[in-house]
Formats: structure tokens, C-alpha cells, sequence
């Protein structure tokens, strides 16, 4: 087959083309109408919204299109097999933790994974070791699990199913998974990797390798993120015969919906055959805006950009340059503070922290956009040179355990819903000592600071206070809002 092709976008578009009648949903039947001022936009993206007809394949049993989409992606991005997603790397971790575990099994997970792999251990009844990652003490940043904690965790938990590791992290700084896959198939376990942030890894020099080529069993990219996917758009790889491809089929037919978009599939196809065709030379083009700002960030008295240090270096970190970690040296304006600034110049970051405001750059950035950041920036510098200068916080460690493995917690569906009937909601300064009822997810980046049933320590009420005391956004429970922590009723 020839990575030329976009097999599923020209089954839509031929379909298009043949005048064909539909008497089938969905219901607006390719038009707009009833659309009034934004018919213009959604006219033409209709026209490609279909279903499950003769011609046009189904995801959840593909024969044609979809299965010859698949198939090119799983060659593009060097996996065995490959399944679209619809509903995001969500689908994707739920999926990989259900065709993994089973009730009451053990799985090790990185103590900074994203809210959907505890949504995944929640619905597969599972156990889960937290292995604390890592942490730079000059950036404060994740530097992904050392693999002698994953030794240890292995040694003391030999029943594991494998191991489950975020990487590239949310700032974009990865780990080394050869070394933790090495080990892991070694005593005969699985390495499952959400690489959300990094479906653009290996098709060009200067980012990270991906996570398959690493050695990874399954993995998770969001196409949408870092390539050029739409919104919801993301991929399943697995390889090796270590994942279970029937119970996966069989887990995706649960989580993703049977009506699945077209536009989104179509998307996905034609994302891969753009990378497939052109990629190296457009990611070097969007990094030619990163470049820009980095020029302009060298030696600037007041904005920069987080680096890898020479911690990160020693073991085996790589960061992704398309992730620009941005700070107020002053200490004038803290992360949430610039990020509001940016936003009122018509500069939207992806997300902001105590200290630094994310940048996510990608493939389709150019110059003229950062060009205009730079002037926002510097109109910014000026408007506050009078507030005088602040502290220059660190971002501190987000896990609030001592102790780097953590004992076993047990994701209990019906085990959670008792406890949220059994909860109350304590101020946050009143609740060191106690067990949490609900995850506290500050979002983005959407890494739960506090899991269901887990103690919670001083450390973490710190933690929160100053999240709080800053503006952060939560999902679920608000505690800027609230200024509460919702707990068990038994201490």
C-alpha cells in the first residue's frame, strides 16, 4: 500500500462526489441547514460527516478504508497494529489498562500520570504501585521513573503486570525507555507508554525517539496534540506478543463511541500521510519559530526558557524543543500571572504553573506567530517594570508521598462510590492526616495531586494552598473555589 494515499479521506470524498442520497443519519444529511451565521464553517466539514455505510468501512469492525488507514499508520509509526481513536489518549490508556488487568491485579504506574489511567484502574478494578518520578532540583521539573526504583518495585511486587510511564512529560522532557523496557521484559512484563505529547517523536533528529522504537508493548499518542489531527483524534500502537490485540479490540468497542466521526478518522489519516510525505521538512519549519523565540529568550534580562540541566543529561533525559518552559526571572510575575498577561495581548498558552507558562509549539507554528509573542512579551516587560521584584519560586515537587514506591491502592469502583457517599469537605489547611474521597486534579495539566484513599501529608497541603492561593483551575471538586478538600469521613 502507499503511504501516498489517505485511503479513508478518499473513500469520503469519492462518496461526496457521487451525489449519492442518504437515507441514514445523521440527521442533518450533509447540509447546514438550520445553521444561520455559522453555516459557512460548518458546510463543507458536513459534508464529510458520515456513518457506517457500504463503502465507507466501520471502526469497530474495519474491512476497507479504515482497515487500510490502520494498516498505513501502523507502517508510518512502526507499530504491529494500530487502532484509531475518537475519544482521545483517553480511549487509549483505558483501553491499554483493561487489555492488561484484570480485578484485583497490580500494575506500576508513574506517580504523575494524567486522571485517565486512574479512570482506567477505576473501571478495571485494578491495584496500582505509584513510583514518584524523579525531580530536577535546579528546574523542578519531572524527569520521568529512575529504572532502580523500578527494580525495587519489581523486587517487592512481583506479581506486577508491568509498568505504566507518562513520556514525554507535559513540559516535553522524556526519560530513557530502553533502559525501563530492558528490564521489564526481562522478568516478563509489559511497558505501557502515554505518549500523548509525542506522536511527532522520531521524524526528525532534533526531538526525542518514540516510544516504540524504545521497546514499548503499547502505546498512546494524541495526533492531535503535536501533529495535525483534529480535536479527539489519537492513536493505539502496540507490537510484540505480549498485549492482548482481541481484548484490546474488545476494550475500544467499550470506551469509544459506536458512532464514531468521520471527520476525525479522516483526520488521522490524512495527518499520517503528511508526515509520512513532508514531515521532517514541516517539523523543521515549525522549529524554525521555536528557534526564533529561543534567539530572542538568549541572554534576555528578564524572559527564559527551561533547558535541560546537567542532572537531566546524566540520566538519559532529552527534551522536546517544540515544549518552551517560560519564566519571569524577576520573579515579578508568577506562571498564572503571565499567563493572563499573554492572554490579554491575544497570546494563548497551553497551560501555566506557579512558576512557568507552558509554550506548545508544533509542526504548523511560524515565525510571524512568534514573532508577535515576542512583541507581547516585550510590551509585557515594560507595562510591569514598576511592580517591583518578587520571589522566584520553584515549581516544587506535585507528589506528596515521602517515600518514592507507594504501598498498593486498590481502584474499586464500587469501593469509590461508597466513599464519595461517605465524604466530607474539610478547609485545606485542616487536612494533613486525612484520607482523600475524590482525585484533586489541577487542569491542564490534568495530574491528579491527590488519588481517592490516599493520606494526605502536609506536603500536599502546602502544595495545594499555593495552587489555590494562585488561581489554578481544577477539574471535578474546586478547591480555589471552595478553598476545600473533600475527605473520608473516618480518619
Amino acid at each position: 500500500m502507499s503511504q501516498h494515499r489517505a485511503p479513508l479521506y478518499e473513500a469520503l470524498a469519492a462518496h461526496r462526489e457521487s451525489g449519492a442520497l442518504s437515507f441514514h443519519v445523521p440527521g442533518h444529511k450533509s447540509g447546514a441547514q438550520g445553521y444561520a451565521e455559522a453555516e459557512s464553517d460548518y458546510r463543507q466539514i458536513l459534508l464529510l460527516d458520515r456513518t457506517e455505510i457500504a463503502g465507507l468501512d466501520d471502526l469497530h469492525h474495519p474491512e476497507e478504508a479504515i482497515k487500510e488507514a490502520q494498516t498505513l499508520a501502523a507502517a508510518c509509526f512502526g507499530a504491529d497494529e494500530t487502532f484509531f481513536l475518537v475519544n482521545g489518549s483517553t480511549a487509549g490508556n483505558l483501553a491499554m489498562i483493561l487489555a492488561t488487568c484484570r480485578r484485583g491485579d497490580l500494575l506500576l504506574v508513574q506517580r504523575d500520570a494524567h486522571k485517565s489511567v486512574i479512570h482506567g484502574l477505576m473501571l478495571a478494578g485494578a491495584q496500582a504501585v505509584f513510583i514518584s518520578p524523579l525531580w530536577d532540583p535546579e528546574s523542578g521539573l519531572s524527569m520521568g521513573v529512575a529504572a532502580e526504583d523500578v527494580v525495587q518495585a519489581l523486587d517487592r511486587y512481583p506479581e506486577a503486570k508491568g509498568l505504566l510511564v507518562t513520556n514525554p512529560g507535559y513540559y516535553g522532557i522524556t526519560s530513557d525507555l530502553k533502559a525501563l523496557s530492558g528490564l521489564l521484559h526481562d522478568r516478563g512484563k509489559v511497558l505501557l507508554v502515554d505518549e500523548a505529547h509525542g506522536a511527532h517523536f522520531g521524524f526528525h533528529p532534533d526531538v526525542p525517539a518514540p516510544a516504540l522504537s524504545c521497546g514499548a508493548d503499547a502505546v498512546v499518542q494524541s495526533t492531535h496534540k503535536m501533529l495535525t489531527a483534529m480535536t479527539m483524534g489519537a492513536m493505539l500502537h502496540v507490537q510484540g506478543p505480549r498485549i492482548r490485540r482481541g481484548v484490546v479490540r474488545k476494550a475500544l468497542a467499550m470506551v469509544q463511541s459506536s458512532s464514531p466521526s468521520y471527520p476525525i478518522m479522516a483526520s488521522l489519516d490524512l495527518s499520517r500521510r503528511m508526515l509520512q510525505e513532508d514531515g521532517r521538512e514541516r517539523i523543521d519549519r515549525g522549529l524554525s519559530a521555536v528557534r526564533r523565540i529561543m534567539a530572542h529568550l538568549s541572554g534576555h534580562r528578564r524572559w527564559q526558557a527551561r533547558g535541560l540541566t546537567e542532572r537531566m543529561l546524566q540520566i538519559g533525559c532529552r527534551q522536546d524543543p517544540f515544549k518552551v518552559a517560560l519564566y519571569d526571572v524577576s520573579g515579578r510575575l508568577d506562571g498564572f500571572a503571565l499567563k493572563e498577561r499573554l492572554e490579554q495581548q491575544g497570546c494563548f498558552p497551553e497551560m501555566a504553573d506557579p512558576m512557568h507558562v507552558l509554550l506548545a509549539f508544533s509542526l504548523a507554528s511560524n515565525e510571524e506567530a512568534t514573532q508577535r509573542l515576542i512583541e507581547a512579551l516585550e510590551r509585557i516587560d515594560e507595562e510591569t517594570q514598576d511592580e517591583g521584584s518578587g520571589t522566584k519560586p520553584g515549581l516544587g515537587e506535585t507528589e506528596a508521598a515521602a517515600q518514592r514506591i507507594s504501598e498498593p491502592v486498590t481502584f474499586d469502583w464500587e469501593a469509590i462510590h461508597e466513599g464519595t457517599e461517605a465524604k466530607v469537605t474539610v478547609p485545606v489547611a485542616e487536612c494533613a492526616g486525612r484520607i482523600a474521597a475524590e482525585m484533586i486534579v489541577p487542569y491542564p495539566p490534568g495530574i491528579p495531586v491527590l488519588y481517592p484513599g490516599e493520606r494526605i501529608t502536609e506536603r500536599t497541603v502546602a502544595h495545594l494552598t499555593r495552587l489555590a492561593a494562585l488561581g489554578s483551575r481544577f477539574h471535578g471538586h474546586d478547591v480555589t473555589a471552595s478553598g476545600t478538600v473533600p475527605v473520608m469521613e473516618t480518619r
